[in-house]
C-alpha cells in the first residue's frame, strides 16, 4: 500500500507528536505569560521613567523661575550698570552656582545696557568665547550705550571668582532690548518662557525664563538653559536600548530628543537660524507625527499610554504634559519604547524553552528509534529477505530468530518460499518467474506480437556420443556444456527459453526489452561457439567426448508469451521466425558452416560483423526460399 511506511517512523511520529502536544502549550502559556508580564513591567517602568522626566524637566525650570523671581526684586539689579557692578556681579555669580543647568544669568535695561553672567566651564562655551584655561565664568557688561564714554568688555573669573584675563567686545552687534526674551517680557509685562532660539553671546540654541523687574517693567531678568542640558534630561535607557524621549512644544515642533545624535542635528539646525524653528528637525524622528496627534486626544494627552505601529514594528508611546508655572505652555514630552525590546526577554526565555523542548523531541525521536530497531530489526531482516526472493537471489541462508514468535514464524514462511522459487526458476527462464512473482510484472507473459532474435543451437552427432560413451560422462559433459551455453546467454542479453535434449532456444527482446536484440543474438553466437572450442580443448586433455555445435539465429515477429492449459503454461515464443531459425540450424550441416543467420540478420547488423554470402536456400516446411549468411565474426576482429 502506497500510504504504508516504516513501524521506525510511525513510532517516531508517535513520540514526537506526544511530546510536542504536551510541551507546546506549555511553552506557549509561559511566554504568552512572560510576554504580558514584561509588558505590564515596561508600562510600569514608562510610567516611572516619564515622571522621573517631567519632575527633572520641571526641577530645572523651576530652578530658573525662582532664580528669575528672586533677582525681579534685588534693588541693585534695578539701576544699570555700572552701578552696584559688584553686588550685581556677586548675585548672579551666585544664582549659577546653585543652578548648574543653567548656562547664563542676565538683565537687560532700556538704555541697552546689559549685564551677563555665563557658566564658562563647558569646554564649546569657553571655546565660543575664546576663553583662556582655567576660566569658570564670564562677565559680558555693555554700560553707557548712549554716551562717548560706551563700556563694552568680557572678563574671565576662575572658579573663586578671581578674574584671569578680559578684552573689549563689539557691543554694537548685540542690543538686549533686540533679543527675543526682553520684547516678550515688555509686551506680556509678566514672567514667559521664550525659545528655542539662538542666545546672542554664546550663539547656541537655548531655553530662556525671563521676568520684569518689580518697580521697574521695562528692566529684565533672564536666564538661559542649553538645549543640550535638556537632552540629558530626556534619557530613556533605563527602559530598553531603543527607548527615546524627547519634547514637543504647542507647535509640534521637536525641542529636544535623548538621542545624542539627533540632538546635535536639533543644536546644529539652531545654530544655523535664528527665526522660526526648522521644521526639518521633525523628519528626524518618525513618531513624532503620531505624537503630535496623539496629544490632541484626551485619551492619550495626559499621560494615557498608546500602542502605535511605527516603521513596521509596534510601539508603545506616553505622552506628559511639562508646562511649568503656566509657562512652556503646550509642551508635552514623550516617550517611545519598541515593544519588541520590552517582550525580548520573554523572547529569550521562549526560545530558551523551545531549544530545550527541541532537545526532548531529539531524545524522543532518539528513544523511539532505538525502540523500533529493537521491536522492528529482525522484520527488517525479513523484509530485506523478500525483496532478494523478489529479486530471484533465492541462495539459502540461515532463518532470522526473534524474540517475537509471529516473526519466527513469518521467517519459516520466507524461508520456505525462498526455496520453492529456488527450484521454479531453475525450470524457467528467471526473467520471467521475476515478472511473474512481481504483481506489477504479471501482465509481461501475457501473449503478445512483438520483434524478437532467435537463436537455436544443437550438437552434431549427438546420438552417437551419448552411444559411445557412459549416461554418467554424458550428463556430466552435456551440464558443463549447458552451464557454459547459460552463463554467455545470459552475459549478452538473451533468455535461455528451452533445453530441448542437447539444443538450447535463446530469446532477446523478450521478456526484457532490447534495442540491439540482433546485434547481441551474433556476438553471444560468437562467443558461445569460441566457448565451445576452448571446451572442447579441455575435454580432449581430459578424455572425453568433442562437442560441435551448430547456430541457427533469425529476426522477425514472433508471439511470445505464456501458452497451454489454464492448469500448466509454457513461457516460450512462437511463429515464422522461430521455425525460420530452428531451420537455419539445421542447414548447417549441409553447408558445412557452424552459424548460419538469414538475410534479416545482416540487414539488421551487416555493418557491424563479417559474413559470408552462402545464396538463397529452400527451408523445410516453407515455400518461399530463404537468404543465407555465415556468420565470420565481428567487424575489424583479427
Amino acid at each position: 500500500m502506497r500510504w504504508s511506511r516504516p513501524l521506525r517512523l510511525h513510532l517516531g511520529v508517535l513520540v514526537v507528536a506526544s511530546l510536542l502536544c504536551t510541551s507546546m502549550p506549555i511553552i506557549w502559556l509561559a511566554f504568552s505569560r512572560g510576554s504580558d508580564a514584561a509588558v505590564s513591567a515596561g508600562v510600569q517602568q514608562m510610567r516611572e521613567m516619564s515622571l522621573r522626566l517631567i519632575e527633572g524637566y520641571r526641577n530645572t525650570l523651576q530652578g530658573g523661575m525662582e532664580a528669575v523671581a528672586l533677582a525681579s526684586t534685588l534693588p541693585q539689579l534695578a539701576s544699570p550698570p555700572p552701578r552696584d557692578i559688584e553686588a550685581k556681579q556677586e548675585f548672579l555669580l551666585e544664582v549659577l552656582r546653585n543652578i548648574p543647568n543653567a548656562t547664563s544669568i542676565y538683565t537687560g535695561y532700556p538704555d541697552g545696557s546689559y549685564l551677563q553672567v555665563i557658566n564658562a566651564q563647558r569646554q564649546d562655551v569657553r571655546r565660543t568665547l575664546a576663553a583662556p584655561d582655567g576660566t569658570a565664568f564670564a562677565i559680558r557688561t555693555i554700560a553707557g550705550r548712549e554716551t562717548a564714554d560706551v563700556i563694552s568688555t568680557l572678563r574671565f573669573l576662575d572658579s573663586e571668582a578671581r578674574e584671569i584675563g578680559g578684552r573689549d567686545i563689539d557691543y554694537a552687534s548685540f542690543d538686549p532690548r533686540q533679543r527675543p526674551w526682553y520684547q516678550a517680557v515688555i509686551q506680556d509685562g509678566a514672567p514667559v518662557s521664550v525659545g528655542p532660539y539662538v542666545a546672542g553671546t554664546l550663539q547656541v540654541p537655548t531655553l530662556t525664563i525671563a521676568a520684569p523687574m518689580r518697580g521697574n517693567g521695562r528692566v529684565v531678568v533672564g536666564i538661559n538653559i542649553h538645549l543640550q542640558t535638556v537632552s540629558a534630561l530626556l534619557n530613556a535607557q533605563g527602559i530598553s536600548p531603543r527607548a527615546r524621549a524627547y519634547i514637543i512644544d504647542a507647535g509640534d515642533d521637536l525641542v529636544a530628543h535623548s538621542d545624542p545624535d539627533i540632538m546635535s542635528r536639533i543644536i546644529a539646525i539652531w545654530s544655523r537660524a535664528s527665526g522660526a524653528f526648522d521644521a526639518t528637525a521633525n523628519g528626524f524622528d518618525t513618531s513624532v507625527e503620531t505624537v503630535a496627534r496623539l496629544r490632541r486626544d484626551p485619551a492619550f494627552a495626559n499621560g494615557g499610554l498608546a500602542r502605535i505601529e511605527l516603521d513596521g514594528e509596534r510601539q508603545l508611546v506616553q505622552i506628559a504634559p511639562v508646562g511649568v508655572s503656566g509657562l512652556f505652555k503646550g509642551s508635552v514630552a514623550a516617550i517611545v519604547v519598541p515593544m519588541e525590546d520590552l517582550v525580548a526577554e520573554a523572547n529569550r526565555l521562549l526560545v530558551r524553552n523551545l531549544l530545550i523542548a527541541a532537545a526532548f523531541v531529539i531524545a524522543g525521536v532518539a528513544a523511539s528509534v532505538l525502540l523500533s530497531r529493537m521491536v522492528s530489526r529482525s522484520l527488517y531482516r525479513l523484509a530485506d529477505e523478500a525483496r532478494r526472493i523478489g529479486d530471484l537471489d533465492v541462495s539459502e541462508k540461515a532463518v532470522s530468530h526473534s524474540w517475537i514468535s509471529e516473526i519466527n514464524t513469518l521467517a519459516s514462511a520466507l524461508a520456505a518460499s525462498r526455496h520453492a522459487i529456488s527450484q521454479f526458476a531453475l525450470y524457467v527462464p528467471r526473467e520471467v518467474v521475476r515478472r511473474i512473482v512481481s504483481p506489477e510484472g504479471r501482465a509481461v507473459v501475457k501473449a503478445t506480437r512483438q520483434d524478437v532474435t532467435a537463436l537455436f543451437t544443437d550438437i552434431r552427432d549427438f546420438t552417437t556420443i551419448s552411444e559411445r560413451n557412459s549416461p554418467e560422462d554424458v550428463v556430466d559433459t552435456l551440464s558443463a556444456y549447458f552451464e557454459l551455453l547459460n552463463t554467455i546467454a545470459e552475459r549478452n542479453g538473451g533468455t535461455v527459453v528451452q533445453y530441448l535434449g542437447d539444443s538450447i532456444f535463446v530469446m532477446w527482446n523478450a521478456p526484457v526489452q532490447d534495442d540491439s536484440h540482433a546485434e547481441h543474438g551474433c556476438r553471444c553466437a560468437l562467443a558461445m561457439k569460441a566457448a565451445i572450442d576452448t571446451l572442447n580443448e579441455e575435454n580432449r586433455r581430459n578424455g572425453r567426448p568433442e562437442l560441435f555445435t551448430r547456430f541457427g539465429l533469425h529476426t522477425g515477429p514472433a508471439v511470445v508469451g505464456s501458452f497451454g492449459a489454464i492448469s500448466r503454461q509454457q513461457y516460450t515464443a512462437m511463429g515464422d521466425t522461430i521455425n525460420v531459425a530452428s531451420r537455419l540450424e539445421g542447414l548447417n550441416k549441409d553447408f558445412g558452416t557452424s552459424i548460419l543467420v538469414s538475410a534479416a540478420i545482416h540487414d539488421a547488423v551487416g555493418d557491424r560483423f563479417e559474413f559470408r554470402p552462402l545464396g538463397l536456400s529452400q527451408v523445410k516446411g516453407r515455400a518461399e526460399r530463404v537468404d543465407l549468411w555465415e556468420l565470420v565474426g565481428e567487424s575489424g576482429s583479427p
